[in-house]
């Protein structure tokens, strides 16, 4: 019987997904990635922190459903205070590294188990269909901040993503493929209100002190 749990730090989970799907079907040009969307564009923190959330989907050219993989975020900005990671629904073996600081999340390791032609593990989970959501990050940045935040998808070892093909059995990894990752960038900013109640208030500043 599976159980579902969280582990951290651990490439254990991952390693147990790639010996159960078995052998990976090796084939050149093809082509897997892993995307950020949901994203907004900016975001206003001048009234006090603020939470926003972005997913995390996988695609790829070969196969029907993603069957598991692993990657890390990195975004090196100051301006986030704290990272949560939820998986989507269909991950068996949910596996989080955690907030490591300073903008970036360690190793993501996410999974099920399918096997064709054996059931009732032929029928992998609703939702792990390619282009389907991984799961979901929920991000705080801190108040009063000013720029951009770039956030990046980075692979991981053994494989970043792994898909099974439910019509012919056969599976499929990024590691013998063309892999993408496709990051995105949010602007931080204060309301335009704001900015100018602060600009008038340094021009009174200036104007006291002389």
């Amino acid at each position: 019987m599976l159980t579902k749990r969280r582990e951290t730090g651990s490439t254990l989970t991952i390693a147990a997904i790639a010996l159960i799907a078995g052998t990976a079907a090796f084939a050149s040009g093809q082509e897997f990635s892993l995307s950020i969307v949901g994203l907004p564009l900016t975001v206003d923190t001048t009234s006090g922190p603020r939470t926003i959330t972005f997913d995390v989907i996988g695609d790829a050219s070969v196969g029907t459903h993603m069957l598991g993989g692993s990657f890390a975020v990195e975004s090196n900005s100051g301006f986030i205070t704290d990272m949560s990671w939820d998986s989507a629904a269909w991950d068996q073996f949910p596996t989080d590294g955690g907030y490591a600081g300073n903008g970036n999340y360690d190793q993501v390791i996410f999974g099920q188990l399918v096997i064709p032609g054996v059931p009732p593990f032929d029928v992998p989970g609703p939702g792990s269909e390619l282009g389907g959501v991984i799961g979901t990050f929920s991000v705080t940045i801190g108040h009063f901040t000013c720029g951009t935040i770039d956030f990046n998808l980075v692979a991981q070892d053994p494989f970043t993503l792994e898909v099974v093909d439910v019509n012919t059995g056969k599976f499929y990894r990024s590691s013998d493929g063309n892999l993408a990752l496709n990051g995105a960038s949010i602007f931080v900013l204060p309301t335009p209100s704001t900015l100018a109640v602060a600009g008038l208030a340094a021009v009174i500043t200036v104007r006291r002190r002389r």
